[in-house]
């Protein structure tokens, strides 16, 4: 399939055509070049995304992460910035998205990012942390304040009690 009709699939997940879709196909085409991956069936492949908006569908369409099986992982920075990973072969990459060109239309700016030579769009680069390790299931403990069952890890004492993150009180100082 070609990057427009691959755009157009993930459009129809996404709901409608715009350029953060378009990068995020965009990146995941070129991780799939970068990384020798395909659509993972697992959790074969990793993508760690630093934003949570538009991109990130296209990411889930054409590489099959998602965080319900725990290789979409949010790194939340407010950056259109990707990394993705291939436990496969242990390769990875961290895409940036650089400063575009003032265009005329949003349809112009989708081709562009499409379009482009990947070094007008991308900077490349090597994520700066490991691959994160495989997704784990872990016990639920009833929070002793709500009643709720909350995953162990997100559990807090608080007064010789285990609480869920709504109902802990968090304590800042500065």
């Amino acid at each position: 399939m070609d990057i427009h009709s691959l755009f157009e699939k993930s459009a129809e997940f996404h709901g409608h055509q715009c350029p953060g879709l378009a990068i995020g196909v965009r990146a995941a085409v070129e991780a799939q070049k970068l990384l020798d991956i395909g659509h993972s069936a697992d959790e074969e492949v990793v993508c760690v995304t630093e934003n949570d908006a538009c991109g990130v569908d296209g990411i889930q369409v054409l590489l099959g992460c998602s965080a319900g099986k725990g290789n979409l992982i949010f790194r939340i920075r407010g950056k259109q910035a990707y990394s993705f990973f291939n436990r496969n072969n242990e390769k990875s990459v961290r895409l940036i998205l650089k400063e575009l060109p003032q265009m005329e239309s949003r349809e112009a700016k989708q081709n562009y990012i499409l379009e482009a030579p990947l070094d007008e769009v991308f900077e490349i680069k090597k994520p700066g942390y490991p691959l994160p390790e495989e997704a784990r299931l872990f016990p639920s403990i009833a929070c002793e304040a709500c009643g709720e069952s909350t995953a162990e890890p997100y559990i807090r004492l608080e007064n010789g009690k285990k609480v869920c993150l709504d109902c802990f009180n968090e304590y800042f100082r500065v």
